[in-house]
């Protein structure tokens, strides 16, 4: 099982970011993903996750109506798209994968990608 987060980069705040997820050696829809971050001197968070079935969708308050998730099985890939990106949204982001149907925690997620750094900063 392989994770790889890419599509970071330096955004003015007010502006969007998609992140993508690839990966490889399991079958995309029979698992748990989330996305996390990590700020300096801070604990990593969950962000947003959707469960293994799709029946359930994880969002962290501060993220609320700017944050989507949305997973394309045939390309193996998951995305996170950022709108209205906050200064406070600097971090590096992970993705993570788990075979079961988990709360957005990362305690939770067993596979782990290295992850992308996202600097909102005018």
């Amino acid at each position: 099982v392989q994770l790889q987060a890419s599509g970071g980069g330096l955004v003015q705040p007010g502006g969007s970011l998609r992140l993508s997820c690839t990966t490889s050696g399991f079958t995309l829809d029979y698992y748990s993903i989330g996305w996390f971050r990590q700020a300096p001197g801070k604990e990593r968070e969950g962000v947003l996750c959707v469960s293994r079935n799709d029946d359930r969708t994880d969002y962290a308050d501060s993220v609320k109506g700017r944050f989507t998730i949305s997973r394309d099985s045939a390309k193996n890939t998951v995305y996170l798209q950022m709108n209205s990106l906050k200064p406070e949204d600097t971090a590096v982001y992970y993705c993570a994968a788990d075979p079961r149907p988990v709360n957005c925690a990362a305690r939770f997620f067993y596979y782990w990608g290295q992850g992308t750094l996202v600097t909102v900063s005018s």
